[in-house]
């Protein structure tokens, strides 16, 4: 097997812990080479997001076209910062057949918005109904894009839904809910509902790190619902190693 690529588009954070920084230290622990794409420039620190500065719409339409795609095995998409740029990523990947991980994230760990809710609603729009993509949301990116608050009870039903849009899957996170953390998978197979128990540790990035760990898994081949477990196996590993 040759060199296995993943494109990783997205936001950039200063301490790469998060975004396009992170899917590259990522993909050198998994032995993945990493082509980025920026969408918008972040200032983030331990108290949110400071700044985002979005890039004009032509610099990452020109970005995208730079992209050798044929050397792609698959593709992870982050913050994205606006609606053009979600347009513009929408409209490269619909030409494509490669995996396509969308984390529709839409604010820090630490607080503050990366993707407003008119940029949310457009990855519903455009990048949720593409039949490639696997969407990584959390119940609050989830319940934008259902247009209603989701919990618990409704997890399954909420992944099985936004599948019904049009992605191959949805892996709706379920982190942050009191007690046991528990996710939703929905694919073509059905919804399967994964729990276990809480990592009494912290990390920040666990949603970019799930969705670049998920793509480099489906670069180098692995089948769908098997990647989706190597990739929370990766973060419960990443979060039981965290230090404060």
């Amino acid at each position: 097997m040759g060199e296995v690529t993943v494109c990783s588009i997205g936001t950039t954070h200063p301490w790469n812990v998060a975004g396009v920084g992170l899917d590259l230290r990522i993909g050198a622990e998994l032995g993945v080479r990493v082509f980025t794409v920026v969408c918008a420039v972040s200032a983030q620190d331990l108290h949110g997001v400071q700044a985002l500065e979005p890039v004009e719409p032509g610099i990452v339409q020109a970005q995208l076209e730079t992209i050798p795609w044929d050397a792609v095995d698959a593709v992870r998409v982050g913050a994205l910062g606006s609606p053009s740029a979600v347009h513009a990523v929408a409209e490269a990947l619909g030409d494509l057949e490669l995996p396509a991980v969308v984390d529709p994230v839409h604010v820090a760990t630490r607080g503050g918005v990366l993707s407003d809710i008119p940029t949310l609603r457009e990855i519903g729009a455009e990048l949720l109904t593409l039949p490639t993509v696997i969407l990584t949301p959390n119940l609050a990116e989830a319940s934008v894009l259902l247009g209603r608050e989701i919990g618990r009870e409704q997890l399954a039903a909420g992944a099985v839904e936004l599948r019904s849009r049009g992605a191959r899957a949805v892996l709706l996170k379920g982190g942050h809910l009191e007690g046991e953390p528990t996710d939703a998978f929905a694919d073509a197979e059905g919804v399967e509902i994964w729990s276990e128990t809480r990592i009494a540790h912290e990390m920040r990035g666990t949603g970019c790190t799930l969705a670049m760990a998920l793509a480099c898994a489906l670069a180098r081949g692995d089948e769908l619902r098997g990647a989706a477990r190597f990739a929370r196996g990766f973060v419960r590993d990443k979060i039981a190693k965290a230090q404060p």
